[in-house]
This record gives C-alpha cells, structure tokens and sequence, in this order.
C-alpha cells in the first residue's frame, strides 16, 4: 500500500508540471483558435534559453526565468501580430501549417547551436527528498507542482480581475462584439500568445531542471499539452490544473499496475476515452 500512496504522490506532483506544459497550448486555443504545433519546441526553446544564460551569467536554472518568460513573451506577442494575425482571416489551415514550419525551424537551428548531445538544468534539487512518514516527496517535483499551481492560479486571477483579462475573454466569446465595445482584437491576440509562450518559458525551465532534453524532444511535450487541452477542455485554466493531475495520475497509477514502460500508453487511453465519452473536455467553456 504504501507503494501506491507513493505513485499517488508522484502522479500529482507530476500533474502539477503537466499543468504548466499545457496551459498555454490551452490559452491560445481557447482565444485565438490556434493549434499551435511548435508548443512543444517552444518549451525546448526556452530550454535552451536557460543554458544560455547559465553559461553566461552563472545563473540558478530558476533564476534565468527572469530572462526567459519577457524573452517568450515578446516573441510570442511579435510573432502573433507580425505574421499569424494576418493568416487568420485565410482560415485554420495557413497558421496551423505554419506553426509546422516553426517547430521545424526551431528543430533545426537548436540542432545546429547546441548539437544533438543531451542536456540538463543542473540544481541541487534535483538529488533532495522529503520524508514524510514511509513517503519521500522529490524536491524538484514539489517545485514544479508549486510552480505550475501558482503560475495557473495567477493566470485565472488576471483573466477573471483585470481589465486586459476581460477584454481577452470578451474577445475569446465574441470578437465582433469586442470590436464594436472597442478592443483591438489584433493586439489582444497578440498579448495572448505572448501570456502563451511566456507560460511555455516557465514550462521550459521546469523541464529542462527535471529532464534531459534534446532539440528533438519538442514534440513529446505538444503531445502532453494536448493531452492536458483534451481532458480540461478549451478556455478553462483551473481545468487545465485539474486535467494536468488528472494525466499525471492516469500514468503512474498504469505504470503501478502494468509496469512502467506502460506509463505514457495510460496516459493516451484517458485521453481517448475522454474524446470518445466526452469530446468538450471536462471543464469545458
């Protein structure tokens, strides 16, 4: 028994990182309509962001994200209003084939930089524990959890409180009325994927303490953010939350029970049986 309070421990923990890989794949679904399929790669990008300015600075991998989410953002804001912007009025297929190219671009140019070789965000974290009573809590995974839970209440607060996160809902629910009420639909979609890709700079960062990473690694995170947009639902952040332990959950538990290489096939089982019994998600707006 105490083996499996263990996996449940974990499965959370992991639920509270799978959170914050999702939620900006589920924010720029959910206002802009965009499948964005360099998510992943993104989240590498920010990866290697980090390393960059550990090299260079001698900063802690956590510290770097006061680099890292403005850098995100503002690219994620240029990228939006100079080029995506003027593709959507073509319809969903012009941006999402795009997006493609860019996550092959990023592929490439990370490849060329820094090689195919592995690479870590090392931190003292890492190798500490825990112990409450017969569990042991991993620091690292205690700090995404933290992490991510706060980065996604934080989120909710600005959409639900301020003035910006309105006009982005509004715009999200009814862009012509938001047009006519005075919102420059342009620029919120721009504020938007860059609130997106500063999460995905978060995410990164968190990723790159966790796990190895490689330029190619991209696309097993876009596939976890999809799986967290899946179970939550498109345009509700406290359900990415509740979905990303929800996947975390799905795969330790299978990976309890039919070992661990089954880890990630429990993971897309919850996924299909959420689009099979319940396509909107389960938080759904």
């Amino acid at each position: 028994m105490g083996g499996f309070s263990q996996t449940i421990i974990n499965g959370l923990l992991l639920g509270g990182l799978y959170a914050v890989v999702g939620v900006g794949m589920s924010v720029l679904f959910g206002i802009v309509r965009l499948t964005n399929l360099a998510h992943g790669e993104f989240i590498i990008l920010a990866s290697y962001l980090s390393t960059v300015f550990i090299s260079a600075l001698g900063l802690h991998p956590l510290v770097t994200l006061v680099l890292v989410i403005p850098i995100m953002f503002i690219l994620g804001f240029v990228l939006q209003k100079t080029l995506i912007n003027r593709l959507l009025p073509r319809g969903t297929e012009p941006p999402l084939l795009v997006m493609f190219g860019f996550s092959i671009i990023i592929q490439n140019v990370l490849l060329q930089l820094f090689t195919s070789d592995a690479r870590h965000l090392r931190s003292a974290f890492a190798s500490q524990s825990l112990s409450v009573g017969s569990l042991r809590i991993p620091v690292m995974m205690l700090i995404d959890f933290l992490i991510g839970t706060v980065v996604i209440l934080l989120l909710n607060m600005f959409m639900k409180r301020t003035y910006m996160g309105k006009a982005i809902r509004a715009a999200s629910d009814d862009g012509t009325g938001s047009q006519l009420m005075g919102v420059n639909i342009k620029s919120i979609y721009g504020i938007a994927a860059g609130i997106a890709l500063a999460t995905a700079g978060i995410a990164g960062v968190l990723v790159g303490m966790s796990y190895n990473f490689y330029p190619t690694t991209g696309s097993n995170y876009l596939i976890i953010s999809f799986g967290v947009v899946v179970i939550g639902g498109m345009g509700s952040i406290m359900g990415t939350l509740a979905s990303g332990l929800i996947f975390g959950l799905a795969q330790l538990i299978g990976g309890y029970f039919l070992g661990t290489g089954m880890q990630m096939l429990s993971g897309y089982v919850v996924i299909l049986l959420m689009l099979v019994l319940r396509p909107q998600g389960l938080f759904s707006k």
